[in-house]
């Protein structure tokens, strides 16, 4: 208990910040009641109101949970987030939203909404980047164009092909060539943890990473056109400084990145982790669609362009150990560690 921020949880509190929920709770003294951060209930005053880790401190003190925003709902919601992530791998076939939703016992409307908060994409996206990454591995193993594009779930090869340019972002011809016909802007912001690189195409997040600048950049992307940030990265920049020092804000920020259908189906699975949770390699191929590819997965983790952002420090080995990190175990430890609390 003594571990939390009392005036960061209250300013959190609020401002009934929704991305604090499941980080904390507020116990109010006078009703004897616990609520999660983002309560639509009117604010008690601040001297009635003390905040605890989770739910079972706040029952252990003596409150209830608070039957308008039901704060022990978060932690159903993280189970029903996993349990479909599952549910989508496990598929031979699509899973439609209603069907999903309903496996996992909510409303479809409700679950579309939890699902993309937690993962950044809709259920429907997540499965194609699945498929497209199953495609890859058929292709490897068996080098038949059509039986892979069969054996990966897909109704028909046209379904494939649909779902292809369907996916956002700098095309992949772009990334090949080292970024030929794109603008990133860039910018290197302060943070407790290090100088931190940030740059962005007009549609989004291209590459966030710890002691890095403008010639790293030019070197990433030879043949794009780089040029110094304006006000829109200055806002993405400031959003991605509050995920280092407020881990647990995990905000729906656009992204343009590319790698193979394997490497995006592993950060698409990385970015269902909820904060101050870890998983294993192990655990993070079989989320991306792909038990045995341990190794892969890792070399995927490895590769990611966007640290916190994609949270691949939330990757532990198997016995727990941190293992590896791009930007020093230091860094990895320290984002853990603040998630955590």
């Amino acid at each position: 208990m003594t571990m939390i921020d009392q005036d960061a949880a209250w300013a959190a509190f609020a401002a009934r910040d929704r991305t604090q929920d499941g980080s904390f709770v507020a116990a109010v003294r006078t009703t004897g009641i616990y609520c999660k951060p983002s309560c639509p209930a009117r604010h008690p005053h601040r001297a009635n109101v003390t905040f605890l880790p989770d739910g079972a401190a706040a029952r252990a003190a003596g409150y209830r949970a608070c039957l308008r925003c039901k704060p022990d709902e978060v932690a159903r919601d993280s189970r029903a987030i996993a349990e479909a992530v599952a549910l989508i791998a496990a598929a031979k076939e699509g899973i439609g939203l209603a069907a999903l939703a309903a496996q996992v016992g909510y409303a479809p409307h409700h679950f579309l909404r939890l699902f993309r908060r937690a993962t950044g994409v809709t259920p429907a996206a997540y499965a194609r980047g699945l498929r497209a990454g199953r495609v890859a591995e058929a292709l490897q193993r068996d080098g038949s164009v059509t039986g892979a594009i069969y054996e990966a779930g897909y109704g028909a090869a046209s379904r494939f092909y649909a779902d292809g340019a369907r996916r956002l972002g700098m095309s992949p011809g772009a990334w090949a060539r080292g970024g030929a016909g794109t603008t990133i802007r860039w910018t290197v912001v302060a943070t407790s943890l290090g100088p931190l690189l940030v740059a962005a195409t007009d549609r989004g997040l291209c590459r966030v990473a710890f002691d890095e600048d403008a010639a790293t950049l030019a070197r990433r992307f030879p043949q794009a056109t780089i040029e110094p940030g304006d006000a829109a990265l200055a806002t993405l920049a400031a959003d991605v400084v509050a995920l280092v020092e407020t881990p647990g804000r995990d905000a729906a920020l656009p992204l343009d990145v590319r790698g193979t259908a394997f490497q995006e189906a592993v950060w698409q699975a990385l970015k269902t982790i909820p904060p101050g949770e870890t998983r294993s390699y192990a655990e993070l191929a079989a989320a991306a669609g792909r038990p045995g590819a341990v190794r892969a997965a890792g070399t995927a983790c490895g590769s990611n362009p966007l640290a916190v952002v994609v949270p691949c420090h939330r990757i532990t080995r198997s016995d727990g150990g941190l293992g590896g990190y791009a930007y020093g175990v230091a860094r990895k430890r320290a984002l853990l560690d603040r998630e955590r609390r």
